[in-house]
């Protein structure tokens, strides 16, 4: 998910991105600890969208207006 497309969710939506997304890493690592997963890259993506929402929600948060 790109910044541009987080920017324009609501502060709510952002929470629960931000929710799910952990759940998604959650389940990711679990199927990586039992054998089951087919991609280990897409555990990296999972992290840098959580990254990406919680540098929006802190931009956010000090009133920071940027655009990327």
């Amino acid at each position: 998910m790109k910044a541009k497309e987080i920017r324009q969710l609501s502060d709510q939506e952002l929470n629960n991105k931000l929710v799910s997304l952990k759940e998604e890493l959650f389940n990711l690592r679990f199927q990586a600890a039992t054998g089951q997963i087919e991609s280990m890259s897409s555990i990296g993506k999972i992290k840098q969208d959580i990254a990406r929402v919680k540098t929006i929600m802190t931009e956010r948060k000090n009133n920071i207006n940027r655009e990327a």
